[in-house]
């Protein structure tokens, strides 16, 4: 009785707690520039041994790399996919860094990223383990309907915020902003 309910809500396009990969905020972005480490992906690499953000997650912690960015604007760590060859399924630039407020002093071993202004559809994630819930959210957003986040999606450049809901990895909530028309 209890899937029959929840089932004729999501049908009738209710929303339930935490259920906000269904009904995104909409909202204007102002353009920002994002510097980090890159690296090229997909989420089908991702899916499997060889995947590399956990990986880039690890180095940016393990060498510092927050603390090595110039002129950040405030302490929250941006995760940036950009550079898409296709769409969702195909390959990817991951840029974890920082906003900053002027890319005049990129480090070595560093990228600069512009994150376009435009619309995009702010999904949020349960809250929990970061290796569970972010990967759940795309995972959603990803399998919606062509226009269900208010607009098709550009795949110019998508991100995630970690602020300081994400304080503790092991139970954080994160905010992920996809571009749309």
């Amino acid at each position: 009785m209890i899937r029959v309910i929840v089932a004729a809500l999501l049908f009738a396009g209710v929303a339930l707690p935490g259920d906000n990969a269904v009904n995104p905020k909409l909202v204007q972005q102002a353009d920002f520039t994002v510097i980090g480490i890159a690296v090229r992906t997909s989420n089908a690499k991702e899916m499997t041994a060889d995947g590399v953000i956990g990986k880039q997650w690890g180095r940016f912690m393990t060498e510092g790399i927050l603390g090595k960015i110039p002129n950040k604007a405030d302490k929250t760590i941006v995760a940036v996919y950009t550079d898409y060859a296709s769409d969702h399924n195909g390959e990817y630039t991951y840029v974890l860094g920082a906003r900053v407020t002027s890319d005049a002093e990129v480090p070595a071993g560093m990228v600069a990223k512009k994150i376009p202004a435009g619309r995009y559809a702010v999904f949020t994630t349960e809250k929990g383990p970061a290796p569970k819930v972010v990967p759940e959210v795309w995972m959603k957003i990803n399998s919606l309907p062509k226009s269900a986040a208010g607009g098709d999606r550009v795949y110019g450049a998508d991100f995630e915020i970690y602020d300081e809901r994400a304080s503790d990895p092991g139970n954080l909530v994160v905010d992920v902003y996809v571009g749309i028309k």
